[in-house]
């Protein structure tokens, strides 16, 4: 129809009868022209039956007649003359048309009249290009034509830059599953599902689906701050800074932030919000921003992206000299994605309830009283947002004598039961469930209960179907392994000492107390093979995923604060290592460097990590002084110690900018070498930090102020271990002897300074891999809290791309596959290592390359171990290894059986079946008896976790 004259055309000033005049839509009045009708009627055929319509005499004839028939009509209405509305005279147009049977014609010609008057009504609303038949509801419920032009403004902005990306089939896909009437959430939800389904086949397509998200959020964040309705991207360069005025303004007026953030210069932090980082998001990470993170008010997000990070950022500068400039330092770090703070920060950081420490490490006395005010203390720490790891080792185990009752003991196990419920029943407002992990040493006379607290048979009044556990290892509990020697259990009771033993020191008291066992003095104990007690403690974790296995020596032997007291155990995530008594719950703060985006053309940036981890331990330092404490025990020790965790993320993706195979020494040797940097840079960070503001109470007399450092502290383990049970490099390549003596002379601001938690929150907000872990799949649906995303291996796809192998075939094998390309021939070796996922990596090569981390480390790292093909063998020579190699702890045992890798037809549907059971951290069902000989020779199996599920193991506390 765009051959059709304007619908002012027809009324032209000419020749006709001149006492007719007409009123055109602009209110001019000009006088009636007959020949305008003519026009208006051959247009109106050409735009049905083409030019050549212009020509034929039979449609000559047709509107030479009917446009004569329409002046006489007008003449015969108004004699004596007068004036005529142009919808009047289209009006007679449309029934002339009816009336001599030309229907498609007629028909062309009230769409036409339809398309203009929407266009006219449209503009008046502020819509620029409306679309002909379709309409959105506004939330007031009143109607207006869907814009096309701003659809099609919204969709080309989130394509820009983005390479195989479609932005006018986004379009025209999103506008077939629209109807008249559409809500606006309906129109923006069109238009992100129609880009989400693209991903698999081009992972540029989450940045697309994001970036049409950011339209929804603005729209609610805007119009909720009184700023706009609606903007566009563009529109935010300009917009970014009212809106955090008024947000900041309205913040505090609803009591949910600091009201000293008013006192910061709002101006200048406004002016350094930077709108184009917005496109930095995936759709995971945006999305869940939005489900997790983003303030909100009745249900109502008015919180930007750079908004939150600024937020952090003033929140964690407010004991700063020059809050401004430390806050927008702080601001440029996060929405950079180089280093991501820890989810309480994110959470808390600038809020009236500022909890922004990950986690808590608690002891729990051997008597009712510091029992149930232990369990008071997780129920506090858990209710904002702490991860827990309570020591239950000084709690006497069942049968033991009770002096006040003349009775005996029930044991650990009960109380146990309590935490769990206690963790199910403090969620956080809701939030999440609460998550604590309970810890006992290898010799407590409880520990074979303890280690079937999982179990899905047996007296469930004695389970914890909710709560972790671990095992706090002593290095001779593992000789007497490695020796086929015994192994005798005691209760706490009547050996306290060991509980803050460690190194020689232990196996010499424990022996003695073997002594008094054979000699009668003590009656209460069991010996059993230590062999059969590692057997029980590795079935059950393949059984249940619990108890996890830490070992407490090296723990404590390579604890900077061996001088102040003991590492009694780990934390939920098992990176926290710390000291805790009556008196002190430990506490640590997290956040964790984007190794990924410090590598640059192949290598390494060592100047831009160096500047990072500077101002990422600055920020974690701040933290204890601004931190709530929920319990005075905790703020006693954060206070005197001042402990913080730096970490890492993206681990796997560096590797695959390397062009390195996660099964490869040169991995191990990465491992190795970048984490010496990190180490290096916040050790001399911290010492600086001390130079300006005073070293840690606690300072003096620690390894540090002996000038002996994580790599140094090596060498106390080999002595007490023995040289023959530890097996762990030594090399280095920074100059050590200068932070040494740079550390003895200015102190540490921190007793602890690095700790590499799981980060699998923060990690997809950054949009990379968690933590050191490998690719679990190449291509999967991942399932959480906010919803279902497609996740395909963007390294993947680019380097089969350049072969020319990325097609539909390959998209369906990886399907089939569960995102291997180990069975698909036509991928090349080269890639089959490098996009070797989890259960393809060889557990050698995680303990490898942990143990080269472990040597720089301070605290210790969030392990997973991926097992496929799972026996007993398997697993006994992996954890042992991992002892041999000075690890301190391990996490979540990722167990496949050779049986779960078996398919039987593609149409299954196992890689987007999100929701079948958990894996390594929940039971598996047990179709009947199976004994631990049985596991040990390899015919147990058990289900892998999916992807999606790994995500969501244990608490956000860490991540």
């Amino acid at each position: 129809m765009n051959q059709m004259l304007s619908s002012d055309d027809i009324s032209l000033n000419t020749t006709a009868p001149q006492q007719l005049r007409v009123i055109k839509r602009t209110g001019d009045v000009v006088e009636f022209d007959a020949s305008k009708v003519s026009v208006a009627m051959t247009k109106a055929f050409i735009a049905v039956e083409g030019d050549n319509a212009g020509t034929s005499s039979r449609v000559r004839d047709f509107v030479a007649q009917a446009s004569q028939q329409i002046a006489q009509a007008f003449q015969r209405r108004l004699p004596d003359g007068g004036t005529l509305h142009i919808e009047d005279i289209q009006d007679q147009v449309e029934l002339a048309l009816m009336r001599a049977g030309e229907q498609k014609v007629a028909r062309a010609y009230v769409l036409y009249r339809e398309e203009h008057a929407r266009a006219r009504a449209a503009e008046g609303e502020g819509v620029a290009k409306p679309h002909p038949t379709l309409n959105v509801t506004l939330p007031d419920g009143s109607r207006r034509p869907l814009d096309l032009g701003r659809i099609e403004t919204l969709v080309f902005d989130a394509c820009e830059g983005l390479e195989n990306v479609d932005a006018r089939r986004i379009v025209e896909d999103s506008l077939k599953n629209l109807y008249d009437g559409v809500g606006l959430e309906g129109v923006a939800t069109a238009l992100m599902m129609t880009a989400r389904t693209l991903v698999e086949k081009e992972p540029n397509y989450t940045y697309v689906t994001a970036r049409l998200l950011q339209d929804n959020l603005r729209r609610e964040a805007l119009s909720f701050l009184g700023i706009a309705e609606e903007a566009t991207y563009q529109d935010m360069a300009k917009l970014y800074k009212p809106a955090f005025q008024a947000y900041i303004e309205k913040g505090i007026a609803f009591e949910q932030l600091d009201p000293e953030l008013a006192t910061f210069d709002l101006v200048r932090l406004g002016d350094a919000l930077d709108h184009s980082r917005d496109n930095q998001f995936t759709y995971l990470s945006l999305q869940t921003l939005y489900d997790r993170y983003f303030i909100h008010r009745d249900d109502v997000r008015y919180e930007l992206p750079q908004v939150l990070f600024m937020r952090v950022a003033m929140g964690l500068s407010l004991n700063e000299d020059d809050r401004e400039a430390r806050a927008i330092e702080f601001y440029r770090l996060l929405s950079s994605f180089d280093y991501m703070a820890s989810t309480p920060t994110l959470f808390n950081a600038g809020t009236l309830r500022s909890q922004l420490s990950s986690c808590y490490l608690t002891t729990v006395p051997d008597n009712l009283d510091g029992i149930y005010s232990a369990i008071r203390d997780n129920a506090m720490l858990s209710k904002w947002a702490g991860g827990l790891g309570n020591d239950w080792t000084p709690v006497r185990a069942l049968g033991s004598y009770i002096k006040g009752t003349n009775g005996k003991s029930q044991g650990v196990v009960p109380f146990l039961k309590v935490v769990n419920d206690t963790a199910v029943a403090v969620n956080q407002g809701g939030k999440r469930k609460g998550a604590v992990c309970a810890y006992l040493e290898t010799w407590h006379l409880d520990v074979e209960e303890f280690i079937e607290l999982r179990k899905n048979t047996g007296d469930d009044r004695r389970r914890t179907h909710d709560m972790n556990s671990a095992n706090w290892v002593p290095d001779l509990f593992m000789k007497r392994v490695f020796d086929d020697g015994d192994w005798t259990l005691f209760s706490p009771a009547d050996c306290p000492d060991l509980h803050d033993l460690y190194g020689a020191a232990f196996e010499k008291r424990y022996e003695e107390y073997e002594a008094m066992t054979r000699s009668g003095q003590l009656k209460l104990f069991k010996r059993v093979k230590a062999k059969d007690l590692w057997r029980k403690m590795l079935s059950m974790l393949f059984e249940t995923g619990h108890p996890w296995i830490t070992f407490k020596d090296p723990c404590n032997l390579r604890s900077p604060q061996s001088h102040a007291g003991v590492v009694h155990s780990s934390n939920l995530c098992t990176e926290i290592t710390l000291n805790t008594s009556v008196e002190e719950i430990a506490v640590c703060n997290l956040g964790s460097i984007n190794l990924a985006s410090h590598i640059d053309n192949g290598e390494l940036d060592g100047d831009k990590l160096r500047q990072t981890v500077r101002t990422a331990v600055r920020m974690l330092d701040n933290v204890i002084d601004i931190n709530y404490y929920a319990v005075p025990q905790a703020r006693n020790s954060n206070l005197k110690h001042r402990p913080v965790g730096l970490g890492l993320m993206g681990f796997q993706d560096s590797l695959y900018q390397l062009g390195i195979a996660y099964t490869s020494s040169e991995a191990v040797d990465f491992a190795d070498r970048s984490m010496e940097l990190i180490s290096y840079h916040a050790i001399e960070a911290s010492s600086d930090l001390a130079a300006e503001r005073g070293h840690y109470e606690s300072f003096e007399g620690s390894l540090w102020s002996l000038g002996i450092l994580p790599l140094d502290s090596i060498e106390r383990l080999k002595l007490e271990r023995g040289e023959k049970y530890l097996d762990m490099d030594t090399s280095s390549t920074q100059d050590w002897e200068r932070l040494r003596e740079k550390v003895t002379s200015q102190g540490m601001r921190n007793s602890n300074v690095m700790a590499i938690a799981p980060t699998a929150t923060i990690s997809n907000i950054c949009g990379v891999s968690q933590s050191i872990e490998p690719t679990y799949q190449n291509l999967y649906v991942k399932s959480n809290l906010s919803g279902e995303f497609t996740v395909v291996n963007a390294h993947m796809v680019r380097d089969l791309k350049e072969r020319d192998l990325w097609d539909e075939v390959m998209i369906n094998d990886l399907k089939y596959y569960d995102g291997s390309v180990q069975p698909i021939d036509r991928v090349p070796e080269d890639l089959k290592a490098k996009y070797a996922t989890a259960f393809e990596v060889e557990p050698k090569w995680l303990v490898d390359a942990a143990s080269r981390r472990q040597k720089w480390i301070d605290q210790a790292q969030s392990l997973n171990l991926y097992i496929q093909g799972v026996s007993g063998k398997k697993l006994d020579v992996t954890y042992r290894m991992a002892w041999l190699r000075g690890l301190k702890t391990t996490y979540y045992l990722r167990a496949l059986g050779a049986t779960s890798v078996e398919k039987s037809t593609v149409d299954r549907g196992s890689l987007n079946a999100v929701g079948h059971g958990a894996g390594a951290p929940s039971p598996v069902p047990e179709a009947g008896p199976r004994g631990i000989d049985d596991f040990l020779q390899g015919k147990g199996s058990q289900r892998a976790p999916t992807a999606g599920e790994i995500d969501e193991l244990g608490c956000e506390a860490c991540q």
